[in-house]
């Protein structure tokens, strides 16, 4: 299985795709991240882990534009990071969902589509096709999105979120609700998308996706980073087993 054509690498000494600053983030009285410090490389895949409510999905959205920080920079490629979906689109981000966010009623073609917008229609149509083809969905172009299982509808939010060559790809759980066939799948694919020059941070609660796919990990606990590093560094630290491995290991 292929993926789309490799994005152009960065000038040596370019800075991280992209680099996220002191971010902090409130609702009401209720600090949701604090001081919150990563970056994301070039071709690097960096997961953020950390229990329910640690403020993943949270740092997340604050890339997104979705909520509102309080202080901190986020920056593309050393520039300010869009506020738009449009700007974040012509920007190179794209993001899959926790909830998938597909559509009844419509096909896998239909959905992957979606986000060329004004793209001549012969051209979309290709790019389309190729990254289902890409993604072993070329013979499900037709079918309606309600009538796959679920692992293959998985497959459709990301071929929508691939069709724009994205050089910063958001995953929000994508091992969830899979099988370990498909989560190897997955791991695989994400790692050659990477490779392909393609920045990836993601979101996940699957330890062993995580700890098998990601160059760094970082840690957050109660909205903080308590550990950052790469995988063997992580789960050696004690605080992240008393914050987050143990209590996996233990459910």
């Amino acid at each position: 299985m292929s993926v789309p054509t490799p994005v152009p690498r960065p000038a040596p000494g370019a800075p991280p795709r992209l680099q996220v600053d002191g971010l902090t983030v409130a609702f009401g009285g209720l600090t949701a991240l604090d001081d919150v410090t990563f970056d994301v490389g070039h071709g690097e895949v960096v997961a953020l882990i950390g229990p329910n409510g640690a403020g993943k999905t949270t740092a997340f959205n604050a890339v997104c534009g979705l909520v509102r920080r309080r202080a901190g920079r986020i920056a593309l490629d050393g520039r300010p990071v869009p506020r738009s979906t449009v700007g974040l689109t012509r920007a190179g981000v794209a993001r899959t969902l926790q909830g998938l966010g597909l559509f009844d009623g419509l096909t896998v073609l239909e959905h992957v589509l979606a986000p060329l917008g004004r793209a001549p229609r012969a051209e979309a149509s290709a790019a389309a096709l190729a990254v289902l083809a890409d993604l072993g969905l070329g013979d499900l172009a037709g079918r309606r999105v309600d009538e796959l299982p679920y692992p293959v509808r998985k497959r459709v939010a990301l071929a929508r979120a691939l069709v724009t060559r994205p050089t910063l790809l958001l995953l929000d759980e994508p091992a969830g609700g899979l099988g370990s066939e498909d989560i190897a799948d997955l791991a695989a694919t994400v790692r050659r998308v990477a490779d392909g020059g393609c920045a990836v941070l993601l979101v996940e609660h699957h330890v062993d996706f995580v700890m098998g796919l990601a160059d760094r990990i970082v840690v957050l606990d109660f909205g903080r980073v308590i550990a950052r590093g790469t995988p063997a560094d992580v789960q050696a630290d004690p605080a992240v087993e008393a914050a987050y491995l143990g209590v996996q290991a233990a459910s």
